[in-house]
Parts: structure tokens; sequence; C-alpha cells
């Protein structure tokens, strides 16, 4: 046997050694895809874990936040209000980063009750301040997706001539 015939196979050797070939370069290529979709699979189901585990944090800021601003608000000095509203706002970023929404409407803002409830609803004078909101009495807290607690909210009410 020469060189050449060793180098080379015969054409029926070379076909089949070429066919091997593509179905082990097939082969690889759906393993390949698997563990593409396997990975993926595991990043999704590890944000969702993520995104789960955090809710009850936001919930436990959420509640120290309120505590920590009833605390500014109450203060006895200016220096305990200023250091009780520097907690406050670190809280709120420790919420925020955890994916928490603080909701606090503006004075005027339209009534949204996917995120405000009304405690209390007081007469309007003016048609173009109907459903919108009168004061604030909590704020609240919503997450990606859906509003944890609604913010408190007087909600003015406009009645028209009876």
């Amino acid at each position: 046997m020469s060189a050449d015939e060793v180098a080379t196979p015969s054409g029926s050797d070379g076909d089949r050694l070429a066919e091997q070939v593509q179905d082990l370069a097939r082969i690889l290529a759906r393993q390949a895809g698997t563990v593409e979709r396997l990975a993926d699979a595991e990043q999704a189901r590890a944000a969702r874990d993520r995104a789960g585990a955090d809710l009850p944090l936001v919930v436990e800021l959420f509640a120290l936040l309120g505590e920590v601003t009833a605390c500014a608000d109450t203060a006895g000095s200016e220096r305990e209000r200023a250091a009780f509203a520097a907690v406050a706002a670190r809280v709120e970023r420790l919420l925020v980063g955890r994916g928490g929404t603080v909701v606090v409407p503006a004075v005027g803002d339209v009534f949204d009750a996917a995120v405000m409830e009304a405690a209390d609803v007081v007469d309007a004078a003016d048609a173009g301040e109907d459903r919108t909101v009168e004061a604030v009495l909590a704020p609240g807290l919503s997450v990606p997706g859906r509003s944890v607690r609604p913010a408190r909210v007087v909600v003015r009410r406009f009645r028209g001539q009876a």
C-alpha cells in the first residue's frame, strides 16, 4: 500500500467518513442548542427566584421607611429631624434598589385606583378638579407588575348643581 492510498480514503470509505462527520456535526449542533436552552431557562428561573425573594424584603423596608419618616416628622430638634430624614432617604434607596417603588401622588394628580385608595372624599368647587387628589395620607408601594399597598389619598369629587 502506498502513502497516497493511506492519506486518501477510497470513494466509498470517503463518502462514509463524510457522512459520519456530518452526522457528528448535527449531533453537536443539537446538543449545543439544548445546552443554550437549559442555560436560558436556568437564568430565567434564577431571575424569578430573586424577584420573588425580594418582595418580603421590600415590604419590610417600606414599613421601616414609614417608621423612620414618622420619627423625622415628630423629632424634637432640627438635628434629630435631619438625622431621621437621612436614614429615611437611605432606606428608600435600598427599597428602590430591590425593585420597589414608593408611590406618592402629588396634589392635583388624577385618582388612579390601580395605585391609590380613596380614604376620604371632599367636594370640589370646579369640574376640572373632579377625581383628583386633594391630599396624600400615606404613600403606597408597588413592585413591577403590581401594587403591593395603594397610596391612601383624599379625593376631590365634583357633584355639580343639585
